[in-house]
């Protein structure tokens, strides 16, 4: 039971990202009008969007399956007190993005035309939600990498982690300095992807050693019968 529960959190790692990017690109596909170029993912949640609630589900899907995540890459990397603060980092982006989901946009269009009014509370909540996903993206990896650096079985995903958070960094400063626009929808998609394919990564390489040391204790045990 233990370790199905593990494995389950685990998956979750994989999970996630992919609920997440089906999400926006179906949203996106039914929208009319709407320039993936142009215009943000959270755009997508808005009320003004056509099915503002799959964009919803993607935010919420995606941040519980980070949250799920991060505790079973904390077991992973020896618990709590050995972990150290990545685990605690990618928990923080989890629940960050449930935040952001939940607290929308008002609506589509970051600058409507003709718009006068000012921003809700749930929007100024929404975009500080986005700064903690965003600071946690370039974080998280570099944490997790000193982590990596002394851990037996998994410093081989060191370098990965490592160049995660350079190319986030890299996207992110780009999509803020708007040096691309009219492409900067596309700079935050691909900005928000690059990490979670690197959480995809080490979450089913977590799921493979786990499973190869799993049949390597299994059959040590086996041998270990025959022998009585």
């Amino acid at each position: 039971m233990s370790r199905g529960w593990w494995r389950l959190r685990a998956a979750c790692g994989l999970a996630g990202p992919v609920a997440f990017t089906a999400a926006w690109t179906a949203s996106t596909v039914r929208q009319v009008g709407y320039s993936i170029a142009e215009e943000h993912l959270s755009g997508l949640a808005a009320p003004d969007a056509r099915d503002p609630e799959i964009m919803i589900a993607g935010f919420v899907a995606l941040g519980a399956c980070t949250v799920a995540f991060a505790s079973a890459l904390e077991d992973a990397l020896g618990g709590r007190g050995r972990a150290g603060a990545g685990p605690l980092l990618v928990r923080i982006a989890g629940t960050a993005t449930v935040a952001a989901g939940l607290l929308r946009r008002d609506r589509m269009l970051l600058h409507p035309p003709g718009a006068t009014a000012g921003q809700s509370w749930h929007n100024h909540g929404h975009d500080l939600a986005s700064l903690a996903i965003y600071a946690t993206l370039i974080a998280a990896p570099l944490v997790l990498a000193g982590r990596l650096r002394d851990h037996p079985r998994l410093a081989g995903l060191r370098p990965a982690a490592i160049s995660t958070s350079a190319a986030s960094t890299a996207l992110l400063l780009l999509f803020w300095s708007r040096a691309v626009e009219p492409w900067n929808g596309i700079v935050q998609r691909v900005a928000v992807s690059v990490p979670l394919a690197g959480m995809a990564v080490l979450a089913a390489e977590l799921l493979r050693r786990e499973r190869a040391e799993h049949q390597e204790r299994t059959g040590r045990e086996d041998r270990q019968a025959v022998r009585r």
